[in-house]
């Protein structure tokens, strides 16, 4: 996927990133969705860009388009954030990975301001393969939010993967 075809995942009128000036991009890799998040930011907002891989961090620049970009090197599912005050978090096929979803969630809570976002982009299938060890459907994602407490669970957009036949979506969940 490129950036241009990113954007247009995330992008949906009932979306806005007004006063949500603090992300972390979990599992970012090359940053296709981080550079799609900052295009869609207000200038002088920050995303932390978090990936294992620091060969994958170096292709993302540190700024863009009036947004600051801090990396980290660390696995965002065993280590802890070196943020506390998080707007948002955007995790762009990186859900997958974490088995004990519900534990990671409510671990993610304490980082987040009350009224914070998760941007999710997931294929749209529960099958598992050695890519997707632990997928999660928007059916199964809004039902976990729902557990957790989360009111607002909406599809923004799907499109084909270009892996297979399968979907991919972008949904917002706000508390």
């Amino acid at each position: 996927m490129d950036q241009k075809d990113a954007i247009q995942l995330i992008t949906h009128n009932g979306f806005s990133t007004k006063n949500k000036k603090i992300w972390a991009d979990l599992g970012c890799g090359s940053g296709t969705f981080t550079l799609a998040l900052a295009s869609i930011l207000e200038a002088d907002s920050i995303i932390h860009a978090i990936d294992t891989q620091e060969s994958a961090l170096a292709e993302i620049p540190n700024l863009y388009r009036d947004v600051n970009i801090k990396k980290h090197i660390l696995d965002f599912v065993k280590a802890d954030l070196p943020i506390h005050v998080l707007d948002g978090v955007l995790m762009a096929n990186s859900l997958h990975y974490v088995k004990d979803k519900e534990a990671f969630i409510a671990k993610l809570k304490s980082y987040l301001k009350p009224d914070a976002s998760f941007l999710v982009i997931e294929y749209d299938s529960n099958v598992s393969n050695a890519w997707v060890p632990y997928p999660i459907d928007f059916s199964s994602l809004h039902a976990l939010f729902s557990k957790l407490g989360y009111r607002t669970i909406k599809k923004l957009n799907s499109r084909r993967s270009v892996y297979g036949n399968r979907q991919m979506y972008a949904a917002l969940i706000e508390s």
